[in-house]
């Protein structure tokens, strides 16, 4: 077993891709992760907004949450229809192309890539800050945790999607479950008590109210909750995932997440209003998250309670595998319009698109690493490319509903038209109030996007039409190219090149580069082996052709030389032959020098199409044993 065995596991035949689908157990933590951990933050990032306004800020967390889960029910159906109407996946990328058109659909997919390229990396330096607010003296390190789990996030999605949804099938459930257990205590201690639970640890005391309420704080608080809502798309975007039948799978797993995910938002908001939970401000002295007080105040500081912070530790670091299972499914629907590169449409060694996956994590460690790990910055932002997405989405499922104009179409089409007016606004509300906080980052990345998706469909529509061709091929003899075979020195792996070279040519040139000590030696060498051979049996000798090299460059006397030679014969084709040893073992591969491969490099690059490029390789394979006696 090889490394690569080891690390990402054997390959999988397209035969076995059945067995790689999934079911809604493995859906949920597969394309849910993301959703449900939002809860985490989501009702958190929204009290945070309304610290200024001290307790009488608990008063409004409950209509703001209301507002939200009225949203998410909204978004919920939109994307229930979506799948029904769109089975191949692609999610609003897909919507908006078959209905609003490229461009919007375009911007749908921008928004979207830009989305889980932050969901990936906030996800998982949530995580890591969370575990350095728990054990401050990690600090130094938060970088190497960051790049860390990202590295093993991105492992486990290579060996397969249905071993990725059994890897994180534990903490997944494991949050789920302590939190529905911490919000289910709390609401029997609130009956109990007649709605006025006394907390089992003593909580931090709130701060004075500094500021009056206001509508447009309330729409900030708003916003920000709705990052409670990034990542319910992703199923969407799946759905061939799932197996048969994948459609009735992936609407039972959207539905499962949403309703997780509704009570969860519930839950916590009312307990934060019944317990009097204020938010503490991150990154100061005494600093612990919504979730961690609830906890305590519930269940006190016990077992139960380092359970649920691990539990809750774990998801957020493991948020970032929602991404990594959307990312490269959407990067395949846009390649296969031609929008990004060929290599994303094709499906790796175990049945997933690993170079979506591998780029995913690039773009992801860049963004770690240009912020050494902390992207608190970031945390607002990544909602713009999530509500653009739904708001395209819904605003493409208004017109396919039109277009349809099947039974009872009109309350299917209000629906989604309420959802994508409620998400435009938040949008809208989002960039506003973050602009100068770093929204203008998203605002610059996204039509860059866009720009490099034209730029590629342009390329493509390019070489289609230059290498179109109407011509039938010609039956006639043609002319033998001219052969041109790279020397070093006389050896076995000359030979071979030279015997190649004299199956598709009867002109051969041998092409050496001096100074050099093997030069005059050469010379003897091919008068015996080469010449004497050759005239022999009947047939012009190969030429041995010398070029000096004062400056010792190597491939530019032999590309020059190609090239004039190319020049001289402008009805001739030149064939390079170019001998190679292959190394027996992948790390001998270092102690030579590859020439070779450069020169190939060099003449694609400086070359033109009468010029060709062969690699005879001499495989080394192991030493020749000596002769038993």
């Amino acid at each position: 077993m090889n490394i690569l065995d080891l690390l990402v596991g054997k390959p999988l035949a397209t035969s076995e891709e059945r067995a790689e689908e999934v079911g809604p157990l493995q859906g949920i933590p597969i394309f849910g992760l993301d959703a449900l951990s939002s809860a985490a933050y989501g009702p958190e990032a929204a009290l945070t907004l309304l610290i200024p306004l001290g307790l009488l800020g608990l008063n409004y967390i409950i209509p703001v949450s209301a507002a939200i889960i009225a949203l998410l029910v909204i978004v919920y159906f939109s994307y229930l229809q979506t799948i029904a109407a769109y089975p191949g996946g692609g999610g609003s990328y897909t919507v908006a192309r078959f209905n609003l058109g490229a461009r919007p659909s375009l911007l749908a997919a921008a928004a979207l890539l830009t989305d889980y390229i932050l969901t990936a990396a906030v996800g998982i330096s949530a995580g890591v800050g969370a575990l350095i607010s728990a054990v401050p003296s990690l600090q130094p390190h938060t970088l190497s945790f960051c790049l860390g789990i990202l590295l093993m996030v991105t492992i486990v999605n290579l060996r397969g999607l249905r071993e990725a949804g059994v890897a994180f099938m534990v903490p997944t459930y494991l949050f789920v479950g302590t939190i529905l257990i911490v919000i289910g205590a709390g609401l029997i201690a609130v009956w109990r008590s007649g709605g006025h639970p006394v907390p089992l640890t003593p909580l931090p005391p709130p701060s004075p109210a500094s500021e009056a309420v206001s509508y447009w704080l309330l729409l900030k608080v708003f916003a920000t909750g709705c990052t409670a809502l990034t990542g319910v798309e992703a199923v969407s975007n799946g759905v061939k995932a799932f197996r048969e039948p994948a459609v009735k799978n992936a609407q039972r797993t959207l539905t499962v997440i949403i309703f997780i995910l509704a009570v969860l938002l519930a839950g916590i908001s009312h307990l934060v209003k019944a317990y009097g939970i204020v938010a503490t401000v991150p990154g100061r002295p005494g600093y612990q998250s919504i979730l961690s007080m609830l906890t305590v105040a519930v269940f006190g500081k016990g077992i139960f309670y380092y359970l649920t912070i691990t539990s809750i530790l774990l998801v957020l670091s493991l948020s970032a595998n929602t991404a990594f299972a959307d990312f490269p499914r959407l990067c395949r629907a846009i390649a296969q319009n031609n929008y990004l590169p060929h290599v994303f449409r094709f499906r790796g060694r175990r049945l997933v698109y690993s170079y979506g996956i591998v780029t995913l994590a690039l773009l992801t460690a860049l963004l770690l690493i240009f912020f050494d790990g902390v992207t608190d910055k970031l945390i607002p932002l990544y909602a713009v490319g999530a509500f653009l997405a739904f708001t395209l989405s819904q605003a493409g499922m208004v017109v396919h509903w039109y277009r349809k104009r099947g039974r009872h179409w009109q309350k299917s089409a209000l629906v989604n038209g309420i959802g994508a007016f409620v998400t435009g606004i938040t949008v809208c509300v989002v960039l506003v109030a973050k602009f100068a906080e770093g929204a203008w980052i998203t605002l610059l990345f996204i039509p860059l996007l866009i720009v490099f998706f034209g730029f590629v469909r342009r390329h493509y529509h390019a070489v289609r039409m230059r290498t179109a061709c109407v011509v039938p091929v010609q039956a006639r003899h043609a002319e033998p190219p001219i052969a041109v075979v790279a020397i070093d020195r006389w050896s076995s792996i000359t030979k071979q090149g030279l015997e190649f070279a004299a199956k598709i040519s009867n002109e051969i040139i041998g092409i050496h580069v001096e100074p050099d000590k093997h030069s005059e030696l050469l010379k003897l060498e091919w008068q015996r082996y080469v010449e004497t051979p050759f005239r022999a049996a009947g047939h012009p000798p190969p030429k041995l052709l010398i070029l000096p090299s004062p400056y010792r460059f190597v491939i530019v006397p032999i590309l020059q030389y190609i090239l004039e030679l190319s020049a001289l014969h402008p009805q001739r084709r030149i064939v390079v032959v170019i001998p190679e040893l292959v190394e027996g073992h992948w790390y001998e591969y270092f102690l030579h020098n590859q020439r070779g491969r450069l020169l190939e490099w060099m003449l694609l690059v400086r070359g033109n199409e009468r010029i060709f490029t062969v690699s005879a390789p001499y495989y080394l394979g192991e030493p020749p044993r000596p002769p038993s006696k």
